[in-house]
């Protein structure tokens, strides 16, 4: 995962649990939830690029390719 990829996804889940915690503070459902989805999204968007990410390293590994955590 790019370096860009996980400040946007970090980012994005502690916005996503501020708005939640400033809904649950003022009694705000749709900030509340606004929140949750945000921070869902995040995650979602990490075990995506974890996958992605799983699978170039096994065909990689296939390939015989080195990865560019061994350099």
């Amino acid at each position: 995962m790019s370096t860009e990829d996980t400040f946007e996804n970090s980012k994005d889940k502690l916005s996503g649990g501020l708005k939640e915690g400033v809904g649950k503070l003022t009694g705000d459902k749709e900030v509340e939830t606004e929140g949750k989805v945000q921070q869902g999204k995040a995650d979602l968007a990490d075990k995506v690029q974890d996958a992605k990410d799983t699978v170039k390293g096994a065909v990689d590994g296939l390939r015989g390719t080195p990865d560019d955590s061994a350099r």
